[in-house]
């Protein structure tokens, strides 16, 4: 039967083999609602373990409740009746049709209730021109949230780029003529020439401050120890501002958001204190040094600018399938403020992290990427009048042999992206079950120091994920000092080659140096990256990702660069690469190997490369891209089908049906519905002949959300299912407010009210309540098909009948359930309410 239990007034168990927790509900006192809400005085100590923290749920400030109830058909009652009866239809009544808190929402009830509420606009503009007005203001006002949207995000984004780099730059040094300036800025306001790279005259590291010199072994130390202090300040700030303000602000936020876009409720998981707190500790998070990016993080930003705004327009407060549409927009907008890439989020959006996604939300989603990142170009937080974030300007053209190293990077990706998520989720699996989950800033304040004290000597590690990236994708041009182009300049060759670009030459002893801090730099990326993804601070995966395919494709393009200098001759290059020539470009094949390990971590494929491509602005690299995109895609697909993503779903225990799940059993929805065989019958309702008190009882000893409602026990045909939580709020409501309503009314929800006693106390009619249509398979639908219904119409339950007679129920938790057991999987390890 319908099992989803209340969460309010619940206890949690512990499931120590799982990353959820059994919601109970300890029963309803007869005849009030007011056991929904209040069954329990500890209310501020309802906890439960999500996304590896344990978190609190008396904030709830992202889902008001909804006024009104819904109906696509209302019910006529004839007869008399020698009292008023309440319609819940036509008088509203508060919390009608609302869920609970880790509920699924009902989407064709949603849009049912959306359907009405256009049609009833419609039909009274026609009226008046104020209707008429209202309707306009109706139709526009989507837009209006989607600018809405894209401005306060474009601007939340640019402040954090502007502040995680100062900060980032605080750790080695402080700019004399103003603190507020980076290391850049600081640099630029200096008009006069300086021989280093990297220094000015105006940017004094802290050695320098404190003891007056930057040379040496002890001013070295001194910088050390600052860079270590500033990185514990930054993690400790960031996790105990998650700890004590908003618990949901740790992590990705990806995986929750997949999760409540499929119609799941967390409430204050999209909150105003999680914004704030989440857009603070993000950057604390960043500028500490950590192994995390900002990027996924962002996403989460702007789901939480969407839902604060939604507030604002009643279509959208008021309807969870219309607020989730304005989600999936804000999806979008997330990473086109994290990369500058409007069109990649938009098809990020679509194909990695959306539900539903009709057409008019394609539009939407398009054109509030376009602001957000209209709004970022305006703030210009790179200072570059750019907006991608690596820009790139390779001169040389990529041949047909070079795909071999290209598909070679996909491999690598492909194995490293299945490689890691086995590995992060034994780790997080490990903190969920063991002590170590206990004490989380401890864990945080370890892996920052480990991770600073590691990071400092090697300058690659040293600077930040999105400074490395840059680097490893730089082309090396004639004015460039980086150690990656310690180039020795043969003295029988020309200066240049194409342009500005110069022509391939052996590799000097800088070149060798930065090799091999770039080989050490590898090695310690891809292990702290596994222990530091899923901590309790905001954590993105997309830099530390890329920064590890960036630097397995330097490494291999500068081994191609040398390979095709020293053998220009060979079979291999003959005809395409001649002496003197400009032929491989290193940086490139970072970039290919970026994309690579990105693609084998989350499996994207259409939205990386397009995203990669905006990125960089390389928009002739496509081919290669792809191919190593794809190649990872198939090399990780073949270890293991999840993403990183879909495994924190699993891991977590979220109720989410996976599109790109198959079903191979051949089991029947007979097989999966409640009761079983065996088992007792259905406990149902029936359209006449029970009283109020038996109603009463009935769900104060059952724990069932929903209840069928069948023309007789005897003949079990069915009429329509209503929920347990309208069905209690429209009797407590009928008692307070319609006279004469006893234990002993008969509840009716049949059309045609019975024939008035005198002797017997008044009705209460319920019809209004009831889904007349609920949705019905027989009892040997293959299950595929039960599921794909599941999954496309955004189902709660599905009714079972056997030629018209009802047999049971089958709900989304049984439909989890059953796919867990097919997989080997614990199916109590779904955190379900």
């Amino acid at each position: 039967m319908f099992r989803w239990s209340s969460i309010q007034g619940k206890h949690v168990q512990n499931n120590d083999t799982a990353g959820s927790r059994a919601m109970e509900n300890p029963g309803y006192r007869t005849g009030s609602f007011d056991a929904l809400h209040h069954s329990s005085d500890d209310d501020d100590d309802e906890m439960v373990d999500i996304a590896g923290a344990t978190l609190d749920f008396s904030t709830t400030d992202d889902i008001p409740s909804l006024g009104s109830g819904y109906s696509s058909r209302r019910a006529s009652t004839n007869g008399i009746c020698p009292t008023h009866i309440v319609d819940p239809l036509e008088e509203p009544v508060p919390g009608l049709g609302t869920y609970e808190d880790f509920n699924t929402i009902d989407w064709v009830r949603e849009k049912s209730k959306d359907r009405d509420r256009h049609r009833e606009i419609t039909n009274k503009s026609r009226e008046s021109t104020v209707a008429l007005l209202h309707r306009i203001s109706d139709a526009f006002s989507g837009w209006l949230l989607m600018l809405l949207v894209g401005l306060m995000a474009g601007a939340l984004a640019g402040g954090i780029d502007i502040a995680a780099h100062w900060m980032t730059d605080l750790k080695g040094g402080v700019c004399l003529v103003g603190f507020w300036f980076n290391h850049e800025h600081c640099c630029w306001t200096y008009n006069e020439t300086f021989q280093e790279r990297d220094r000015c005259p105006q940017w004094k590291s802290w050695a320098e401050l404190i003891t007056g010199t930057s040379e040496g072994a002890f001013p070295y130390i001194m910088d050390y120890l600052m860079y270590i202090f500033w990185a514990l300040l930054f993690s400790f700030l960031a996790v105990t501002l998650v700890r004590a303000f908003a618990p949901y602000a740790c992590g990705s936020g990806i995986p929750e958001i997949k999760t409540i876009l499929s119609g799941f409720i967390i409430r204050g998981y999209l909150g105003k204190w999680t914004l704030i707190i989440k857009t603070i500790t993000l950057v604390l998070a960043v500028s500490s040094g950590l192994s995390l990016g900002k990027e996924g993080p962002l996403v989460h930003v702007a789901c939480c600018c969407a839902n604060i705004l939604c507030h604002l327009f009643t279509k959208y407060r008021k309807n969870e399938a219309k607020r989730r549409e304005v989600l999936s927009a804000a999806a979008a907008v997330g990473v086109s403020v994290a990369f500058g890439a409007p069109i990649g989020g938009v098809l990020f959006s679509l194909e990695e992290v959306s539900y539903y996604f009709p057409l008019k939300t394609l539009w939407r989603s398009f054109f509030a990427a376009l602001v957000a990142a209209f709004t970022l170009r305006s703030i210009n937080p790179f200072g570059n009048s750019r907006l991608v974030l690596f820009y790139v300007e390779f001169h040389a053209p990529w041949h047909l042999v070079e795909l071999a190293p290209f598909i070679l990077l996909g491999i690598f990706g492909g194995l490293w992206g299945a490689l890691f998520i086995k590995a992060n989720i034994a780790w997080c699996r490990i903190r969920k079950t063991t002590r170590l989950g206990h004490y989380p800033i401890t864990e945080v304040l370890v892996v920052a120091a480990l991770t600073a004290l590691v990071s400092y000597p090697n300058s690659y590690t040293r600077m930040s994920g999105s400074e490395l990236i840059s680097e490893l994708f730089n082309d090396c041009s004639l004015l460039d000092s980086s150690q990656l182009c310690g180039y020795v300049q043969p003295a029988n060759m020309s200066e240049t080659g194409a342009g500005n670009s110069l022509a391939d030459r052996p590799a000097g002893p800088e070149l060798y140096t930065a090799l091999w801090q770039l080989a050490l730099a590898l090695i310690f990326k891809m292990t702290i990256t596994v222990i530091t993804f899923g901590m309790k601070v905001p954590s993105g995966l997309f830099i530390p990702s890329m920064a590890v395919g960036a630097i397995a494709g330097r490494l291999l393009g500068v081994g191609m660069e040398q390979l095709a200098y020293y053998n220009h001759d060979s079979i291999l290059f003959k005809g395409w690469c001649s002496a003197g020539a400009d032929c491989i470009t290193p940086g490139l094949y970072a970039m290919v190997g970026a994309a690579a390990c990105l693609g084998g971590v989350t499996r994207m494929t259409v939205s990386l490369v397009v995203i990669m491509f905006e990125l960089t602005g390389g928009l002739e690299y496509i081919v290669p891209l792809m191919a190593a995109t794809m190649t990872s895609k198939w090399v990780a697909d073949a270890l293991g089908r999840e993403g990183i993503y879909e495994a924190h779903i699993r891991l977590n225990g979220y109720p989410f049906l996976e599109a790109k799940e198959e079903i191979e059993h051949n089991s029947l929805a007979v097989d999966v519905m409640t009761p079983r065989r065996g088992d007792p019958a259905l406990t149902v309702l029936t359209q006449e002949g029970m009283t109020v008190g038996e109603v009463e009882s009935l769900i104060e000893s059952t724990r069932f959300s929903g209840f069928p409602v069948v023309v007789s026990q005897e003949s079990q045909r069915l009429v329509g299912f209503v929920l347990r939580r309208d069905l209690l709020i429209s009797i407590d409501n009928a008692r307070k407010r319609q006279d004469g309503i006893v234990s002993a009314s008969q509840v009716v929800f049949s059309e045609h009210l019975p024939p008035p006693s005198p002797e017997a106390p008044p009705p209460l009619p319920l019809r209004g309540i009831m889904d007349l249509s609920p949705f019905t398979v027989t009892d040997h639908t293959p299950i595929d098909i039960t599921v794909d219904i599941f999954r496309k119409l955004g189902l709660r339950q599905c009714l079972v009948t056997h030629n018209g007679k009802l047999l049971g129920i089958i709900t989304k938790k049984d439909v989890l359930k059953h796919m867990a057991q097919i997989a080997n999987r614990d199916p109590d390890s779904i955190l379900f309410n």
